[in-house]
Parts: C-alpha cells; structure tokens; sequence
C-alpha cells in the first residue's frame, strides 16, 4: 500500500504532523508503538489546555489525526528502506511512478511511502541503523539525536524528523508544535508553494 506520508510515532510531534497532512488532503498513515512516554504525564502547562492527562491527550490527538483521514496503525517498525533498494529491476519497471521512496516493513504489513518523517520520541534506533546523521543532543538525557535543518530534513532526502528524537524539549507543548512546524515545510515542499492552514469562523 503506498502512502504520501509515514509518519513513525503517534506522540504529540507525530499525531500533529498527521493532523496537518492530513487535513492537507495527503496520504497518511501513522505507526506508532503505543509506549509513548506522554502517556505517563500530567499536562498543565500547554497553552489552551487547563489539565489533562498524558494519556488523554496522547488519544485525543490520535484521533484527530483519525478525524481528518489519516490511518493510525499500532505496530513496530522492523525496516526502512529506499524502494529502489529494496526491489528487482522488474519490481522497480513495473511500479515507475506509482511506488513511494521508501518501503516500511513492519510486525503488521508492508507499506510504501514517498516521505517519512519520524517523531519516535526518545528511539532512535531506526535512525542509527539507516546510518543518518546524528548529533548530540542539549535537552538533558537525550543522548545523540537525529541531525535536522532548520526545516526538519534529515541527512537522507526524502526522511524527516520532529520531536524528541531530534532533540527537541519533552515539554508537550514544544514537541507538538516541532511537529506542525515540520509538516507545513514537507507540505510546503510537496506543494511547490507555502502551505498554510486557517480555519475562519466568519
């Protein structure tokens, strides 16, 4: 099956690129491994959010991502590679322009994306194995993390990434916000022009 976008990870980076793509009208499946670390925390200090539970708003964004079209499905990323690596000569003739970049193998399907862009929070496992450039990360405990530009492209075109694991602050307001940011520019990219999303009441 093949997707405009792959997004690993359901936190609050991930749930809101897949909420910008998918109110784009893109493609868009999400998998994420349901072990985020947001589900354990107590939300008090995000703009417009008056308390609530980690794993409340974990959820909801979930399914506000599921409210305009994008696929959420619960499973761990085993592969990722370029589909040009990954297929015979005759696989590659006979998908020429419908086939993604990427394929994405998981414990649950195969699937074919033409960006991904990962928010898999504090794992970055998938990324060191497909050699990306990291860097040490400044937020405390994060380790090294992915190397992104100022737009959230990865050092492999086509992969991008948003959150924690590129070292953004935990704070869920931050990594939220890393994510939407970083989908306006894959949008942006896709486009051939600004992407901007508005909803007017009047």
């Amino acid at each position: 099956m093949h997707y405009d976008i792959v997004i690993i990870g359901a936190g609050p980076a991930g749930a809101s690129a897949g909420i910008f793509a998918a109110r784009a009208k893109k493609n868009v499946l999400i998998l994420d491994e349901d072990n985020s670390g947001t589900k354990k925390a107590w939300i008090d200090n995000h703009y417009a959010v008056m308390g609530m539970t980690g794993y409340d708003v974990f959820e909801t964004g979930k399914k506000q991502a599921e409210k305009f079209g994008a696929k959420l499905l619960t499973t761990k990323v085993l592969n990722l590679v370029p589909v040009a690596d990954d297929c015979s000569e005759q696989d590659k003739a006979a998908q020429e322009g419908t086939a993604g970049r990427f394929r994405l193998t998981t414990e649950d399907g195969v699937f074919d994306a033409s960006i991904v862009m990962m928010a898999s929070g504090s794992s970055k496992e998938l990324a060191k194995s497909l050699d990306m450039k990291m860097k040490k990360g400044s937020e405390p405990g994060t380790g090294m993390v992915i190397d992104v530009d100022a737009e959230g492209r990865t050092s492999i075109p086509g992969i991008w990434a948003a959150g924690l694991c590129t070292g953004s602050s935990m704070h869920v307001a931050v990594t939220a916000g890393d994510g939407a940011r970083t989908a306006i520019h894959i949008l942006s990219e896709m486009n051939g022009k600004r992407h901007v999303d508005h909803d007017m009441m009047c």
